[in-house]
This record gives structure tokens, sequence and C-alpha cells, in this order.
């Protein structure tokens, strides 16, 4: 039997510290610590699938909560029953004791087990959704205060004519044109058919 820890958080820029400490304090080894920075919404992940390739029957799998193990009420308990009734994996989730595959074998202990990860992957989904519902309210409200998303228009310099006139004429370099433009090689050439478009139409 191998002992193996899944960790997952829903943003790189989030912090995996508890969830690896307690995993560790469980008496994970390191190298069998399985990550991924990203949603729970599916099971599409690197890590996940990295994890359930080296997955053999009597393996422990412990994860911190069912959270960790994914949002997607469907697809938790499809994972679930992979793991356990076809894999024959044993996963402990650590802050509920109650969802611990190596205790209650009997008929009424898989009925509890089943019946709190039911709920508890319903809970889960919900969470889910509600955070998501919770990020658009913020961005409508946040739009109806002016708030503006995404990277600042670059303004284009009044004398842009000018500096592409020399520039066609050869008496100024591609990186010079760029640097007195203050933009990156696409955006200048997008600001330049835009400009073409509109002398156009003049």
């Amino acid at each position: 039997m191998k002992i193996y820890g899944y960790v997952r958080v829903s943003s790189a820029d989030q912090n995996e510290d508890r969830q690896m400490t307690i995993l560790r304090e469980a008496a994970v080894p390191e190298g069998n610590i399985f990550m991924d920075k990203q949603s729970g919404k599916n099971f599409d992940r690197p890590g996940y699938k990295k994890l359930v390739q080296k997955l053999k029957a009597g393996d422990l799998l412990y994860i911190l909560s069912i959270d960790r193990l994914g949002r997607n009420y469907e697809e938790i308990q499809q994972q679930w029953r992979i793991l356990t009734k076809e894999s024959c994996i044993d996963i402990c989730v650590l802050d509920m004791p109650l969802l611990d595959t190596r205790n209650g074998k009997d008929l009424m202990g898989t009925f509890i087990a089943d019946l709190v990860l039911q709920i508890l992957s319903f809970a889960a989904q919900s969470e889910r959704e509600n955070i998501k519902k919770r990020q658009t309210q913020g961005i409508i409200t946040a739009k109806a205060k002016g708030v503006k998303f995404g990277r600042p228009v670059k303004k284009t310099p009044d004398n842009f004519d000018e500096i592409v006139k020399v520039w066609r004429q050869k008496e100024l370099s591609f990186e010079e044109v760029l640097k007195q433009c203050n933009m990156s090689e696409a955006t200048f050439y997008r600001r330049l058919r835009e400009h073409r478009r509109a002398s156009e139409h003049q």
C-alpha cells in the first residue's frame, strides 16, 4: 500500500501551505503529494490526472476536504465511485472523519459515507455557484461605479502622423518608432491600420 495526497487551490496566487502541512502531518511522503492550481469545476487537471495514473488497488489517498477534490456535484460522485469501487482505493477526507473508506465497510457504514458525500459534494457545488454569482454581481456593481476592467488603452501620440511619415522615409528605425509611441509591435500595427482606415473615410 502506498499513501498519496492531493492538494488543490483555485488560482496560482492562492496559498497551498495549509493543505501541504496537514498532509505532511498525516505522513504522506512529499513525492506522493500531487497539486493543481485551478478551478474545481471539473477533473481535467494535470496534477489530478498524474495522481490517478499512480494509484493502485489498496492505496490510500488523503485530501483535506471534499471541495479540494472538486466543486461539481455529479463529477465528485463519479470520481469517488471510480476510485473507491472500480479502482479499490481508500480515501480519507481529513476534515470529515465519516468520509474515510477504511472505516465502516459494512452496509450501514457505506450508506452513511455515501449520504455524507452527497451532502458535502452538493454543498461544494452550491458554494462554487454562489462564488460565481457574487463575482458577477461585483463586476456589475463595479462597472456601474465606472470601474474599468482589462488593460488600459494605449494612447496614440499626437504626432503619430509625423512619426509614421519619418519612419516610412527610413529616417527613423522601427525600434525608435515603438519607443516614441510607447507601444508594442502588435499595438503599433493595429493603430496604423486604424489610422489608415480613418484617413480613407475623411
